[in-house]
């Protein structure tokens, strides 16, 4: 019976990160869109009734260091998060896992947008872009009527 449930008795947390490894191996893919700078911020992208909204996680990053552009119907976000000074010269680092420098994020978006009334909101490390959809993208409900 163990034969035919292969993650039985394996660490509960190694599981989990090859499931996630699977999921991003199908996930589709950007091709020249994927990773263009030296770090990637997380994504988030959901649709409401009226708007496509885009959370990115940018702890660390100032937000005057980050643009927000809709091209072609492509989200562009780019920024940039500088590396912290040292405080001492002779400081001895056992391991560096924080990243910085620029970032790129292109994300196509589901829809056409209204450019006119997209806004931008930074709080607490996150990075908000709401994108009102167009009046065609949000469809048009047709009543049926009996007889």
């Amino acid at each position: 019976m163990r034969a035919m449930v292969p993650w039985t008795g394996m660490n509960l947390l190694f599981k989990d990160e090859m499931d996630r490894l699977f999921d991003r191996f199908f996930e589709p893919r950007l091709g020249a869109f994927e990773v263009v700078g030296e770090w990637m911020p997380k994504l988030d992208l959901s649709e409401t009734k009226d708007a496509y909204v885009a959370k990115l996680e940018v702890p660390g990053v100032e937000p005057k260091e980050i643009n927000a552009s809709v091209r072609e119907g492509l989200l562009v976000i780019t920024g940039e998060k500088t590396r912290e000074e040292e405080e001492e010269k002779n400081e001895k680092f056992h391991r560096v896992e924080r990243a910085w420098g620029t970032f790129v994020r292109t994300i196509p978006l589901p829809g056409p947008v209204d450019t006119e009334k997209t806004t931008a909101a930074f709080k607490d490390g996150v990075l908000t872009v709401t994108l009102p959809k167009t009046t065609a993208a949000k469809g048009t409900f047709i009543p049926v009527k009996a007889g």
